[in-house]
């Protein structure tokens, strides 16, 4: 067996403030600030969760039920950008209408909790045409991205738009605009001059002026009335940082397709490497003033390491089209967690769609879908939640309940880790977050771009002051290939000891003077608990066995269903573990409803707002709602299934729901093997939430066209290909729908031998194929009070 081993003291932060110049109050006198570690709110350390939704690339109609998606996943703060070639396309005539509406975007987000940060640009990359600088602005005597009057004039003029569209909605107004990104990759990165690409492919300016040009638009928002809390810009790759009047933002990506752009840029790029994402690193230590993806032009301690753009996903590319790990996203918070990171942000958490411009019809960066920014996001172009939603949704409420105190915990790595291979999956990577001699144990064992396997056979050892706690004190640890965990040591688990578990805390939940936590079972770890024998006074197991001796007490928990651990400490105070497997915690919520909190399992995606819940369910007919604890007087009225059984299993409340079966009626005809029509029945589609069309095929590019009108393409990658259908269902209806894959073609010969101007392609194989085309039905029942 393996010891691996970490020595845990001096774990304690030098945590201080009133040195960034950030922070402000909202009229019921609720106040943000800073330290050097974290961001707070009313004096006590808040960890933020800020997911990425671009409002300009989904549907209006659907805004509402995705941000509160986007919520009930545990994000609590939604950033969006502005993209200014899309709101004035046309020189002089700003668009703020339907999908372009950023203020009724913002008032949503107010209306349901959750706070806002708009990144105004002017430069966004963003993956759009341009960086999101209009065309026009190439056509005019100035560098961009500089302090050149003649681009700040322009510059000036966006903002006083924006800030005409954000008035009443920010922070200090009682509005949820906390925060203002400045600028993107300033100094790092650039985006080609759509106008310019085909014979000569000319490159933006990536940023002139630095930290003036960068002051200088925040100025310049300021006097267009955006005045938030909160001013952030991007730090990587050497960009422009002004501290302290900005808090740069930080991220990481495993899946990098931009590094095949260009083939004969990247001639030596065959395969794409394994990158040192996954190794545990220290980010918030002056000892470490420079790390993998992290070279900051201040002192690391002095200000918080905060993330903007950790990879909740990827775009496809045209020369790179993986397929997606929806692991590496979970994985990904594991390790920015642990590196010392107290406020995260995903790009994207939501996917959407490209809309078409007048001008240019395809405003999307060329080497991306025409109009598809899916982003193998948690959720994706069509609202579909995916298992990255599931995974980060039991992180974030460990960081909504417990956050205060894991804040100040402190980085602590077993040695140097810089020159860790990443190709070394065989040695099992772990750090610690502690403070006071009580923490978390970080294991990784996801690994992007090589193939992972289980670890068996080790444990680890904690040398903590006057003390050492071995996990597991007595047998062995084993993790699962792409697993993770984050396990507790030394908890207070309300007057008792926890000395250790092998299970990840996800949340808690006072009940009639019982206080029952949740944990769940990572992939492949054996559950138990070690307890101080000394704080207890009774033990009850439903599922596992107790072995007590007079220092500490092991409970040992089944692997294959939950089970209720049910102590009473010595001081007489109940106490209650729950602990779900894996399978059972990616159906776990926890909601504010009907007056209280509640835990629910189900089935369906859970949408609350008010006293309203939705449920959500694609393809299943029957939904489980277990509820804990039951609601007081009565489920409430059903709209969209019927109540056809109610169970009482343990503490929850189970009801079965069932919704009448929908059909979506269409039918397609191959008209070859790479080319589709399809027709649909009226009323097919009445009365459900979204129907999903599926296609599987093989080929290059597939494009789906209305009467000619391309809504939605994809980048072939040997997965299904899912397109939402209920925005487009009048139009459907009267034209159908055409669906084409564009062929791989291979041993190709363009031929211009000719003394006329004659271009002529040949290929020796075309490669296209429609395999299937199905429909599935995504279904609501609304519960009311």
């Amino acid at each position: 067996m393996i010891n691996y081993r970490i020595r845990v003291e001096n774990d304690r932060k030098n945590i201080f403030s009133g040195h960034i110049h950030l922070g402000g109050s909202n009229p019921s006198g609720e106040r943000i600030g800073f330290t050097n570690y974290f961001m707070e709110k009313n004096g006590e350390p808040f960890i933020g969760v800020c997911g990425e939704f671009h409002y300009s690339r989904y549907d209006e109609r659907y805004w509402e039920d995705e941000i509160v998606k986007m919520k009930m996943g545990g994000v609590n703060i939604v950033a969006t950008y502005v993209f200014w070639n899309l709101h004035e396309e046309v020189e002089g005539t700003f668009e703020w209408g339907g999908n372009k509406d950023l203020r009724r975007f913002v008032e949503l987000c107010g209306k349901h909790g959750v706070y806002a940060i708009v990144r105004i640009g002017p430069f966004d990359h963003g993956e759009i045409r341009n960086g999101g600088l209009p065309d026009w602005l190439f056509g005019r005597p100035f560098e961009v991205r500089s302090n050149d009057e003649g681009y700040l004039a322009y510059a000036r003029r966006l903002y006083g738009e924006i800030g005409k569209q954000l008035q009443g909605l920010l922070y200090k107004d009682g509005g949820p605009i906390i925060g203002t990104q400045i600028e993107n990759e300033h100094n790092h990165s650039s985006a080609q001059w759509g106008m310019t690409v085909g014979i000569n492919n000319m490159w933006l300016n990536g940023g002139s002026d630095g930290n003036a040009h960068m002051l200088t638009l925040k100025e310049m928002a300021l006097e267009a009335g955006i005045d938030t809390p909160i001013y952030t810009c991007t730090g990587w790759g050497g960009a422009t940082t002004p501290v302290p009047d900005m808090l740069p933002l930080w991220g990481g990506y495993a899946y990098w397709p931009w590094i095949y752009y260009e083939t004969d840029r990247f001639e030596d790029v065959k395969e794409h490497p394994a990158t040192p994402e996954y190794i545990f690193r220290d980010k918030h230590n002056n000892a470490i003033p420079k790390s993998y993806n992290f070279e900051p032009f201040y002192s690391p301690e002095d200000y918080p390491y905060a993330c903007c753009e950790m990879g909740g996903g990827m775009v496809q590319f045209y020369k790179y089209r993986f397929e997606l790990p929806y692991k590496s996203v979970p994985a990904m918070t594991v390790m920015k967690v642990a590196e010392g990171c107290n406020l995260l942000g995903y790009y994207m958490y939501h996917g959407g769609t490209n809309p078409k411009g007048t001008v240019n019809p395809y405003t999307n960066d060329l080497a991306t879908p025409k109009l598809s920014y899916d982003f193998n996001a948690p959720i994706g172009e069509f609202g579909q939640v995916r298992e990255s939603y599931k995974r980060t949704k039991l992180q974030h409420y460990f960081f909504s309940a417990f956050g205060s105190t894991f804040a100040r915990t402190k980085t602590i790595l077993p040695g140097d880790t810089s020159g860790m291979d990443p190709h070394d999956v065989d040695t099992l990577r772990y750090a610690v977050r502690s403070h006071g001699g009580a923490g978390f144990l970080f294991l990784n064992n996801f690994q992007d771009h090589v193939v992972n396997r289980d670890l068996t056979g080790f444990n680890v050892s904690l040398d903590l002051p006057g003390e050492t706690i071995t996990i597991p004190r007595e047998g062995e640890l084993a993790i699962a290939a792409e697993s993770f965990a984050m396990l507790p040591f030394n908890f207070d688990l309300g007057g008792i000891k926890l000395k250790y578990a092998t299970t990840q805390l996800v949340t808690k939940l006072d009940v009639d003077g019982e206080t029952f936590y949740f944990f769940c079972m990572p992939q492949g770890i054996k559950g138990e608990y070690r307890l101080l024998s000394q704080d207890l006074e009774s033990v009850e197991v439903d599922r596992g066995t107790v072995e007590r001796s007079e220092d500490s007490t092991l409970i040992a928990v089944e692997a294959e269903r939950d089970s209720l651990i049910r102590l009473t400490s010595a001081g007489g105070r109940k106490i209650a573990i729950y602990t779900m497997t894996d399978e059972r915690s990616l159906d776990f919520w926890k909601v504010d409803v009907r007056g209280r909190e509640r835990f629910v399992f189900s089935n369906a995606n859970l949408l609350v707002s008010g006293d309203e819940i939705k449920l959500e369910s694609t393809e299943e007919t029957d939904v489980t709602f277990s509820v804990f604890p039951d609601f007081e007087r009565s489920f409430g009225t059903v709209e969209g299934a019927d109540v056809i059984g109610r169970a009482t299993e343990g503490l929850f409340a189970t009801y079965t729901l069932r919704a009448p079966r929908k059909t979506i009626g269409f039918a397609f005809e191959k008209v070859k093997k790479e080319r589709a029509v399809l027709r649909f029945e009226a009323g097919s589609m009445n009365g459900v939430k979204e129907a999903l069309l599926r296609i599987d095929y093989s080929g290059d590019i597939g494009y789906a066209f209305i009467d000619g009108d391309l809504v939605n393409d994809n980048f072939c990658n040997g997965t299904t290909w899912e397109i939402g259908l209920k925005r487009f269902e009048e139009r459907l209806l009267e034209k159908g729908m055409y669906i084409y894959v564009s062929p791989i073609r291979k041993g190709t010969v363009v031929n211009s031998n000719t003394t006329m101007a004659g271009w002529n392609e040949t290929a020796k194989e075309l490669i296209a194929d429609i395999a299937s085309i199905s429909a599935v039905t995504v279904y609501e029942i609304v519960l009311k009070a």
